[in-house]
């Protein structure tokens, strides 16, 4: 046998597997943080976000004229005050109403509009975009005087329909760019397969599409529902009875030129912060996937 074909027969050596490299603990990598450098931030992020809120509660909770910094004795006084002597039990129903009815609504128109500028292509789609987006730059204030107007003639001031819907047409951009987006993100191959399968175009929308939108109407319907509760301006501008006012307005109502109940004031906006602390306690893991989702293009 000669010598190369020797070598070729030879068996291969073997190499020797290299250790893993083990990490030292002295050489911290450069994006890798202390914990304290973590959680000092933190933390300071969240006491001057909780110092007011714990304000809020002192004030309702402690008697009038009390300057002690802890709510004891606790009184309920002021909650009873201002549910029954000032009727914010009315402001609360109406507010509420009016929150699930701008919901409701800004959700149903949104998701039509939606589905049409993520599925259909039409001459048009572009400047209307464009028209949504620069409507958002717009404040209410500059629209009181035509909208007066407008609900003037339909004979709509002094109802509840009248902010039901201002609040629905200033949600109504944003909720459909929103949706769209989310759309956008559906393949729409599952949608041509349920047509193969013989369903038409809204079978097939509700039973593949819809269930896979629930983060993004449950972000839209949210956000339609928060800022419906907290906004001040249409409720002053469209009611002038006072059972026909919301929490805002009640609010602001507590606050006189000469003195401010603060008291009566703090219990009312506990009462106003409650149920928005709830609703985002239990939608928080759709919100933030449905703003995500709706945020980019697909």
């Amino acid at each position: 046998m000669s010598v190369k074909e020797a070598i070729k027969t030879a068996p291969a050596p073997v190499r020797a597997t290299p250790e893993p490299a083990r990490p030292d603990k002295r050489n911290r990598a450069w994006d890798e943080a202390p914990r304290w450098q973590i959680y000092l931030p933190l933390g300071i992020y969240l006491l001057f976000t909780l110092i007011p809120f714990y304000w809020i509660l002192l004030f309702s909770l402690r008697p009038a004229g009390s300057t002690s910094l802890v709510p004891w004795p606790v009184t309920f006084d002021h909650f009873e005050k201002v549910w029954t002597d000032r009727s914010f039990g009315t402001y609360f129903a109406n507010s509420v109403l009016v929150g699930v009815a701008t919901l409701l609504m800004t959700t149903l128109v949104a998701l039509a509009g939606g589905y049409a500028l993520a599925r259909f292509d039409f001459r048009i789609k572009r400047g209307f975009m464009l028209a949504l987006l620069c409507s958002q730059f717009v404040p209410g204030a500059l629209l009181l005087v035509p909208l007066f107007e407008i609900f003037a003639e339909l004979r709509m001031i002094n109802s509840l329909g009248s902010v039901i819907l201002a609040e629905t047409v200033f949600q109504l951009p944003l909720s459909m760019i929103l949706i769209s987006n989310f759309i956008k993100n559906v393949p729409y191959s599952l949608e041509e397969a349920a047509w193969v399968d013989g369903c038409n175009r809204m079978t097939a929308f509700r039973i593949v599409v819809l269930p896979l939108l629930r983060p993004g109407l449950i972000a839209v319907g949210s956000f339609a529902f928060v800022h419906s509760w907290n906004h001040f301006l249409f409720a002053l501008m469209f009611l002038n009875n006072q059972d026909k006012q919301t929490i805002p307005v009640g609010l602001n109502s507590l606050m006189s030129a000469d003195s401010v109940d603060l008291g009566a004031l703090a219990a009312g906006g506990i009462i106003a912060a409650v149920p928005v602390v709830i609703v985002f306690a239990f939608i928080q893991k759709w919100l933030i996937t449905g703003f995500s989702a709706g945020a980019v293009k697909g």
